[in-house]
């Protein structure tokens, strides 16, 4: 892109169609509001921060953009038009001699940046005062339709409802981008009036205004129509959301990642996954989650903001939120690994084990229903079934440490604060409270007693009960 391009951000209006108390511009589609794609585009195109137009709920507009930008407030919902007025204002003390201006929408998140180019490109080619990006489409619907003169250069933009029996025959519809001649833009955008049904100022009405004083105005068709879907309803939403995933996996497998059925997994844009990684169907990885390489991904699983190292294996039904699993380490299947979890390297958490704030040294494992909490878990240690670290004693939370070498029996409760020492046992069973020495052994067992014939005695009074019973 040109160097003297200016970008304007049109992100003022709620979206009534969402349904939504959260302005249209920050619904998230694939783990990020749908304008952060758009100041991405605007990014990719110009070395400038944009111009974001606010208007509703500006203060978490700004808050959600941060720095990206500079930002200009529409206090009143008065059109296209009115909005570009309001950058305009911050534009217009710069000196904008031989400078462009790009306007782009924030609900309008799958143009790519090589479409602009194109359109910049058409733009100084053809030395159009204005450049619109349109697009066609099978069913126009209430779109508004373009109609080119015999030279190809734009004459109107056609509203749905005022079109002609022959217009409504165009497939060629406004795509709601548009590059100006920033001269051009600024000198006739005074001159736009609200003499129209709504009271509104269209930015369209320029049109007119550039071809009453001579000037050319042109368009590009986008050579897919879904790089100018607009999101006003739920429904689109759920489209823009698909392709942004189905960008992603598509960048991902030209990676090296194999995806055994990509119809069917979630991914926000904002995973990475390593090449020879196997992803299986019915996956879901949100946030910040960095899979590394040679990893498998069973069915089911459920990944956010979540680390996963190198050659591991995380089976069928786990899920995992912000926790870290380290190399060649194997978990599942249906794990529950909650915040605060850290799994080192050789790790084995097992089938319906549930982990929180926990830290697994390299090679322990807990294969079978337990629970470990607020845990600090050595190297080589082995955590039987059933086991609990009883962290919590209903005002506060406290630590139970496992030292390198320790083997936890099955049925275990660990009663915080406790420290198991290095290398010691535990038998099975046992409710540890005190502190377990170094290569001890800990047992807490109730006595087992055996008394001899009292199965034998039982069923003879259960035979006798039964008889007594049919007797009646």
């Amino acid at each position: 892109m040109p160097h003297n391009l200016e970008v304007i951000i049109l992100a003022a209006g709620l979206g009534t169609r969402m349904k939504s108390a959260t302005i249209k511009v920050l619904h998230r589609a694939a783990g990020r509001p749908i304008i952060d794609y758009v100041l991405d585009l605007a990014a990719d195109v110009s070395e400038r921060p944009p111009v974001v137009v606010v208007g509703h709920q500006r203060e978490a507009v700004q808050k959600a953009i941060g720095e990206r930008a500079r930002f200009a407030v529409q206090e009143q919902q008065l059109g296209t038009g009115h909005a570009v007025m309001q950058a305009a204002r911050f534009l217009e003390h710069e000196d904008m001699a031989g400078r462009n201006v790009l306007i782009l929408s924030g609900d309008v998140p799958l143009t790519r940046p090589e479409t602009l180019r194109g359109l910049a490109a058409q733009h100084d080619r053809e030395r159009n005062a204005l450049t619109l990006l349109t697009m066609k489409l099978e069913d126009p619907g209430m779109y508004g339709r373009i109609v080119r003169d015999r030279d190809g250069a734009v004459v109107r933009i056609a509203e749905a409802k005022d079109t002609s029996a022959g217009e409504k025959a165009i497939d060629e519809v406004n795509a709601g981008i548009y590059l100006f001649n920033a001269a051009d833009l600024f000198a006739n955008l005074r001159n736009l009036s609200t003499n129209n049904a709504q009271g509104e100022y269209y930015l369209t009405d320029l049109i007119a205004m550039l071809r009453d004083s001579g000037k050319r105005v042109g368009a590009l068709v986008a050579a897919d129509p879904i790089e100018a879907i607009g999101v006003n309803s739920r429904g689109e939403l759920a489209v823009v959301e698909a392709e942004i995933q189905r960008r992603v996996v598509q960048r991902l497998m030209t990676d090296g990642v194999t995806f055994r059925n990509p119809n069917t997994v979630v991914i926000d844009s904002t995973v990475s996954i390593g090449a020879d990684t196997v992803v299986y169907p019915f996956v879901t990885l949100e946030g910040n989650t960095r899979i590394g390489e040679g990893c498998v991904i069973e069915p089911g699983v459920h990944l956010v903001n979540t680390t996963v190292g190198d050659d591991v294996h995380v089976k069928s039904g786990t899920v995992a939120e912000e926790a870290t699993i380290g190399d060649e380490a194997s978990v599942g299947p249906y794990a529950h690994l909650r915040p605060g979890t850290n799994l080192g390297k050789h790790v084995k958490v097992g089938n319906f084990v549930e982990t929180k704030k926990a830290v697994f040294g390299e090679g322990s494992k807990a294969s079978h229903l337990s629970y470990i909490g607020d845990a600090e878990v050595g190297a080589n240690v082995n955590i039987g079934a059933g086991t609990i670290t009883c962290n919590y004693d209903g005002v506060r939370k406290h630590k139970t440490v496992l030292e390198d070498g320790v083997f936890i029996g099955s049925d275990t409760q660990l009663v915080a604060p406790v420290r198991v020492g290095h290398g010691a046992y535990v038998g099975a069973g046992s409710t540890i409270t005190k502190d377990v020495p170094p290569d001890a052994l800990a047992l807490s067992r109730v006595p087992q007693r055996n008394v001899e014939g009292w199965a034998t005695k039982r069923r003879a009074e259960m035979a006798k009960k039964k008889e007594d019973g049919q007797a009646k």
